[in-house]
């Protein structure tokens, strides 16, 4: 299980991230949202480690994680795909899952339930990834995080300028990771009917922290309108 106690982070002296507090189950999908600017990539990317935690406490499956590098908590099973997706354009399919790999230790094939999570991917293996369209790369974002048997699964805005198939497809494997019961998934997710479809659960953003949270089923219009609405 994630447990996140207190976490507070800073840009130079701007404090992002204030006393945030949050737990993650395997088997359950987790939905962070909030506007624009509230503090969610920070705080995924202070989970990964990318940002410093100025105080608090990171822990994964009941270690203490909060001043290990990112590849160290690559290693004990904590998976990232980033807002923007972040692969490598001038390396093919392949060789961008290789270096996701590389998070477990090298030396492994890439699993093939990845390819059947994504089969598009398995036809194209020797393109380029800046030869991709949009959701294909997002793909690859996804399965470069799921190659090296993550725990936890952090997903930074998965449906972000995709289009409308491609989102199906990352729902798809979305719920097919979820129904094994193994992996933890923490989802920054903007598109509302997409994070009502997949979570069980939801936390709202306002400021750098948590201010309300609950079972999917409690997102109401109510709820949306207070927080969400721009």
């Amino acid at each position: 299980m994630l447990k996140v106690e207190g976490l507070n982070v800073y840009y130079g002296e701007s404090h992002i991230l204030r006393d945030v507090k949050l737990e993650v189950r395997p088997g359950e999908v987790f939905c962070l949202m909030g506007r624009n600017g509230v503090g969610k990539s920070t705080l995924l990317k202070a989970l990964m480690g990318l940002l410093p935690a100025r105080a608090g406490r990171v822990v994964w499956r009941d270690a203490d994680v909060t001043r290990l590098p990112p590849f160290r908590r690559a290693r004990l099973g904590m998976g990232y795909s980033p807002q923007g997706r972040e692969i490598f354009p001038h390396l093919t399919i392949e060789e961008n899952l290789r270096v996701g790999l590389q998070a477990a230790g090298g030396g492994r094939a890439v699993p093939e339930d990845v390819y059947e999570l994504f089969p598009v991917l398995k036809t194209m293996l020797r393109r380029r990834g800046g030869d991709l369209s949009g959701g294909q790369q997002q793909q690859l974002a996804i399965a470069r995080a799921l190659v090296a048997r993550p725990g936890l699964l952090l997903l930074d805005e998965p449906t972000e300028g995709i289009q409308p198939s491609i989102i199906q497809e990352i729902e798809a494997a979305i719920r097919r990771i979820r129904l094994k019961g193994d992996v933890a998934i923490l989802l920054v997710e903007q598109y509302l009917a997409f994070a009502k479809r997949i979570a069980d659960a939801f936390g709202i953003m306002e400021k750098g922290q948590i201010v309300t949270r609950g079972p999917i089923g409690q997102l109401t219009e109510e709820v949306v309108k207070r927080h969400l609405a721009v």
